[in-house]
């Protein structure tokens, strides 16, 4: 019978005794007494005084009222339970026997500007159970043979809540197909037991690109306290302990468009709230997929030239070559087509979560710290590739004109005899224009550019300024996480730095001048910097903000859902002040340096279809290898291209560095480079 027909009946059986209750009550009369005794007629007493049936009466009413009022306010609360509220406590009963819990949803994929898949999904197997198959030890056991597992590991897995304690617990992940088959072959032994369909990151080209990608693992603690702490916007995504997320790379920036919307599965609970079956599923979604705007052939070409000029570095003599960085970028709009980082890291060992030893291995100094991506976290001295910007500074300052020459001997005497310097060329140049002092990397000329500045009343740190126009000393923007500023060093700097020092010690001199005037000292700039800033001289001036990302792919694969010039392309005019005759001196000269400072280096790019404009750089740093730089742009009358190669402690720039640029410009314009390597070129 229904419960609220019961409820009804009742009421009214409650009521209709109340009624006659009181209707009972009210025929008795506490008037009368009746005395029988001896026999005789009963005879009236009449009087209301305090008899004691009056007393009697009284009591009984006030216990029927009582009585009355308790049912009532008890038929109050069933009527309201059972009529009134009776859904909200149906919901209440349901929730006491169902749970909902959440399934992972599958990743988006990576993929290149063309659409190759960089990071992919493979399907994958796992073994899961609720928690309370840890109640029965022998299966336990029994699992863990079959699993290949210690039968404490696999018992702690059972009984890890950080899935949700009414959610399938994750026993072993990736488990063999054989495996699989004999689990539910032998049904039976392993009741509780399930497999579920699961998803793991692949990499169908290993370490490539594996800096800019990243890498994906288990969400910490801490990510999960800066949640709590930050303001839950629309759209938001709310994580949970055990979900994987992107930790690095690519897969950390956009991790929000990559991270597929849970599923939700509602299971009905015992008493003890164990699982007891399944009642309804939502299933997941997966994330949305992201075209880069890498080009996975550019990509292998900068990664294989990095390797071939530490290997040239080390024929050299230069046998600490180890790290370096090669970025590849598209000055017309900033899209990054390549970016290489030694040494490289596998991915693919985080899937599933990374062990402790691989990870210290990972980020120790020993290995190199393979972890870290030189191309936008490596910070150094920019050595002669800064001489373009000095020129720039020189002549919109008035510092140095283009018709003022030096007359360069090897050893240049402007701040005293004391604090002489020589050239790189210590048998010297002869007298040489600015043009011409790019060309040859003359030293000289361009301390004379930095002991001016350090001198004029008017723009004593115009140098700096010029260098901070370009973009040195601060952060490009690129959208990929642990972005270096790098550094413009300055007095008020040198006074912070050095705070312990003494006042002698911390104060601005023209040697700091006429370090930094040639990249040398305390300047520190990035590889993707330098790339940035000649793509913005390629441009006369307009510098492009770098990026990887390109758009994301709608979900049903035909088109693209969102595009990055949607949001405004971001871009600044970096040279709005420099006359345009200073720029095109400057892009002359960087010409001059591939096709007119040795012979060695003008071998390598004369079978090119297009002409290449250039840099080359050669930094010091005490107790080190010189450090190997080469930056070009092309073509030189129409600029596309820019690469940027640098080899910690490989030797010169036209030694090393410039078969890493070389190698990349001959995959673009299907030109190998045919010239034999030469030890002998010491050019900076």
């Amino acid at each position: 019978m229904d419960a609220q027909l019961v409820v009804i009946i009742a009421g009214a059986v409650l009521v209709a005794a109340i009624i006659g209750s009181l209707l009972i009550m009210r025929g008795y009369s506490g008037k009368f007494t009746f005395d029988t005794k001896n026999g005789t007629k009963p005879k009236a007493s009449e009087g209301e005084g305090n008899t004691q049936g009056l007393a009697y009466k009284g009591r009984f009413t006030l216990l029927a009222v009582g009585v009355g009022a308790m049912f009532a306010t008890l038929i109050s609360k069933l009527w309201s339970m059972q009529m009134v509220s009776s859904d909200y406590y149906d919901q209440l009963a349901v929730s006491n026997r169902t749970r909902t819990v959440t399934t992972s949803a599958p990743r988006g994929r990576i993929l290149d500007r063309n659409g190759v898949e960089l990071v992919r999904n493979r399907a994958s197997l796992a073994v899961t159970a609720y928690r309370d198959l840890a109640d029965d030890p022998v299966l336990v056991r029994h699992l863990a043979n079959v699993l290949g597992m210690p039968y404490v590991a696999v018992r702690r897995n059972i009984q890890d809540n950080t899935e949700g304690a009414q959610a399938q617990h994750t026993i072993a992940t990736d488990v063999r197909r054989s495996t699989v088959a004999y689990i539910q072959e032998h049904a039976g032994e392993f009741t509780g037991v399930y497999v579920a369909d699961r998803t793991e990151r692949e990499y169908p080209y290993g370490t490539l690109a594996c800096h800019v990608l990243g890498y994906t693992g288990t969400i910490t603690s801490e990510q999960l306290q800066e949640q709590e702490e930050a303001e839950q916007t629309e759209g938001s995504i709310e994580y949970r302990s055990g979900d994987v997320v992107g930790q690095a790379g690519v897969e950390s920036r956009y991790e929000r468009l990559l991270q597929g919307i849970r599923g939700e599965q509602t299971v009905t609970i015992d008493a003890s709230g164990n699982v007891t079956g399944q009642v309804g599923e939502v299933p997941a979604r997966a994330g949305s997929d992201i075209r880069l705007t890498i080009d996975v052939n550019i990509q292998k070409a900068c990664e294989d030239g990095l390797a071939y000029a530490i290997e040239v570095a080390h024929r050299a003599g230069y046998g600490n070559a180890q790290c370096g960085a090669c970025v590849c970028l598209d000055c017309t709009n900033g899209e990054i087509l390549g970016m290489a980082s030694a040494p490289t890291f596998d991915p693919s060992v985080f899937v599933g979560g990374v062990s402790s030893d691989i990870w210290s291995q990972l980020n120790s100094e020993e290995s190199q710290n393979p972890l870290l991506n030189r191309a936008v976290g490596g910070q150094y001295m920019s050595a002669s590739t800064i001489k373009a910007f000095s020129a720039l500074a020189g002549l919109e300052y008035g510092i140095y004109s283009s018709s003022r020459t030096t007359n360069c001997t090897g050893w240049w005497t402007g701040n005293g005899e004391a604090y002489g310097k020589y050239c790189w060329n210590h048998s010297g140049h002869g007298p040489l224009n600015l043009r011409n002092g790019i060309v040859y990397s003359c030293d000289p000329v361009f301390y004379d550019i930095g002991h001016d500045f350090y001198y004029d009343e008017e723009n004593p740190e115009g140098l700096q300024e010029m260098f901070r126009r370009w973009g040195l000393g601060s952060k490009t923007g690129v959208d990929l996480p642990s972005e270096a500023s790098g550094r413009v060093p300055d007095a008020e700097w040198k006074n912070e730095y050095f705070s312990s020092y003494s006042d002698e010690d911390r104060a601005w001199n023209p040697g700091d001048m006429t370090n930094i005037v040639i990249g040398q000292g305390d300047i520190l700039v990035t590889p993707l910097q330098m790339a940035t800033g000649y793509g913005g001289i390629a441009m006369n001036g307009l510098e492009y903000t770098p990026h990887v990302f390109l758009s994301a792919v709608a979900r049903d694969g035909e088109g693209d859902a969102y595009l990055y010039n949607e949001s405004g392309t971001k871009e600044r005019l970096t040279a709005e002040v420099n006359d345009q005759s200073e720029l095109d001196l400057v892009h002359d000269a960087l010409e001059g340096v591939i096709y007119e400072e040795t012979p060695s280096t003008t071998a390598h790019f004369t079978n090119l279809p297009v002409r290449v404009a250039g840099k080359t750089g050669t930094g010091e740093k005490s107790g080190q290898d010189p450090y190997s730089w080469f930056i070009v742009y092309a073509p030189a009358d129409d600029p596309k291209y820019v690469v940027a190669s640098l080899v910690e402690q490989g030797g010169y720039g036209a030694t090393t560095s410039l078969h890493a640029v070389r190698h990349v410009l001959g995959v673009i314009y299907d030109s190998p480079d045919d010239a034999a390597v030469s030890f002998s070129d010491t050019t900076r």
